[in-house]
């Protein structure tokens, strides 16, 4: 007889099954680590004792003013202390978090209001101004509660009913939550960027953010209690996951305002940080700040990067610094990182810029996605591991997200054929690691030659005047359309457009190089990623 014939009574029970939250990683960190160091914001200190009370009192606090399971909880936040003890307490409530991105305009954040159903908010009172605009145009009351941690650059008065420490004050330290029975409960709301209509919905799991909390120790081969940096906005895809994976490592929440690399350096310094999260111009920033402070690390520091592809020199550069880095990639439908350049060992050997070379690809899949694969949307066909072919990078697994919030035609497009379509465009080198080449809509076709504008930016990236660069398409009547180069300087030195195209040719085929290069600053998000499609616009008028 098979197993099965024996194994059919042999049911799910309380005591062999439960469901996959991130929420129980706090709970036991309080109770293991109770007087170990869990959040640090200026001279503010909580143990994870004091972290697991406040986040239950604010459970506690919304429970009572009628918010459960399945309402939004909109947040408007700073990395600050209050931002961790919401992606705790709002879940325990049985709530869904919506972290809104504090860089929006008010008409975004009005969208996202209303389109979440937002209960109640919980706003830092620098963003008071827009955050007061947006529930004027929304036209509907909804509750605020304010924060101000005294660490603003840019103070406002209150616009809430009370502020947040009187509203824990009002929570029971003791408040009786409960993980959801069912995994699939949704925990958190994020929208995305919407630079073409209105920003969609992506709605995460409690099983999805338990489990990419742990990939993240997995891939980046993390040890108990490490001292995080809040470089990333917790905002961003809930931070990568990392309020939650900090939690399960019982480590220490190094809160940070406002990011530059001398304030970065400084934490390490005064902090003893271990590791930090960042997109390539964050990374940018610490090479530019150790240099001019020609300072070494006082320890060891591990840096996850991710974001556009970080261009080659800038790796190399944090490598001189003596920075570890990893490189990941996702989106905001896989929870953040879902991809890792996991490293080999005989890599070492290699010359730095062929070690850089390596580590600027995106790689392979966490442990925790189910499958990863670059594929032709057309035929749904694995593209051969060749290094040239190009084709749409797919997800599957239980770290993809649940799908848009009210929005079932782009659930459904998405979602399609039993594969999360990225929109990204990848080959696959003959070691199974993959390399983004582009966004579908960023590759360049010049005259019927399809030119990589990440190829062409990471030449730029080499030249030692550039900071930070942008290549898009513009307009061309003989070519249909040609590569325009947006260039951003380091401080204090000059280059020309003929300089730079000339280090481009000497570099790529000569179809590739920009036929223009327009210098200034360049339009970042908050989480430092360049916006393209207003470079799109402005190279129509080069």
């Amino acid at each position: 007889m098979g197993m099965a014939a024996y194994a059919e009574d042999l049911d799910r029970r309380v005591a062999n099954f439960a469901s996959l939250s991130p929420l129980g990683f706090l709970e036991r960190s309080a109770s293991v680590y109770p007087g170990r160091l869990a959040v640090v914001h200026g001279e503010r200190r909580y143990n994870w004792a004091q972290l697991y009370e406040r986040s239950r009192r604010l459970a506690s606090a919304l429970a009572a003013r009628g918010i459960g399971e399945d309402d939004t909880v909109a947040v408007m936040l700073a990395n600050t202390p209050e931002m961790i003890e919401c992606h705790f307490g709002v879940p325990m409530a049985g709530a869904v978090l919506n972290a809104l991105n504090i860089r929006l305009d008010a008409a975004a954040i009005a969208f996202m209001l209303d389109h979440g159903e937002a209960r109640l908010i919980i706003c830092d009172t620098e963003f008071a101004p827009v955050m007061a605009e947006a529930l004027e145009r929304l036209g509907r009351d909804i509750p605020v509660i304010d924060v101000d941690d005294g660490l603003a650059a840019h103070r406002h008065d209150q616009i809430g009913e009370t502020d947040y420490e009187a509203f824990l004050a009002g929570g029971d330290p003791d408040f009786a939550w409960t993980a959801p029975e069912d995994e699939w409960k949704a925990i958190a709301l994020n929208y995305t960027s919407g630079t073409t209509g209105d920003p969609k919905g992506v709605v995460y799991h409690h099983r999805g953010a338990y489990l990419t909390a742990m990939g993240n120790v997995l891939a980046w081969d993390l040890a108990h209690h490490p001292v995080y940096l809040w470089t990333l906005p917790m905002f961003h895809c809930n931070g990568w996951c990392f309020p939650w994976t900090i939690a399960a490592l019982a480590g220490t929440h190094v809160c940070l305002r406002q990011v530059s690399g001398a304030a970065i350096l400084d934490a390490i310094r005064e902090r003893g940080v271990t590791h930090f999260c960042g997109a390539p111009i964050v990374l940018s920033m610490v090479v530019d700040a150790v240099l001019s402070q020609e300072t070494e690390l006082p320890h060891p520091v591990k840096v996850m990067t991710a974001a556009a592809p970080p261009p080659a020199a800038t790796l190399e550069a944090m490598e001189k610094a003596g920075f570890a880095v990893t490189h990941v990639y996702g989106l905001t439908e896989v929870y953040g990182p879902a991809v890792v350049c996991s490293w080999h060992g005989e890599w070492d050997a290699e010359l730095a810029e062929e070690r850089a070379r390596l580590k600027s690809r995106q790689g392979v899949r966490y442990h925790v996605l189910a499958d990863l694969k670059v594929k032709f949307p057309e035929t749904l066909e694995d593209v051969p591991h060749d290094g040239e072919t190009v084709g749409e990078i797919m997800f599957r697994g239980n770290v993809v997200a649940k799908g848009y919030l009210k929005n079932p035609s782009a659930t459904e497009a998405a979602f399609a054929d039993g594969w999360f379509h990225s929109g990204d465009l990848a080959v696959v080198h003959p070691d199974g690691y993959l390399q983004i080449k582009d966004r579908s809509k960023d590759i360049i076709i010049s005259g019927g030659e399809n030119i990589s504008s990440v190829e062409v930016e990471d030449v730029i990236y080499r030249h030692p005047a550039v900071a930070s660069v942008a290549v898009v398409a513009k307009p061309d009547e003989k070519w249909g359309e040609t590569p325009c180069a947006f260039v951003e300087l380091r401080p204090g030195v000059e280059a020309s457009e003929d300089e730079i195209v000339a280090f481009c040719r000497e570099r790529l085929a000569h179809f590739k190089c920009p036929k223009a290069v327009v210098f200034g600053p360049l339009p970042k998000t908050s989480t430092g990623k360049i916006q393209k499609f207003e470079l799109r616009t402005r190279a129509r008028a080069v």
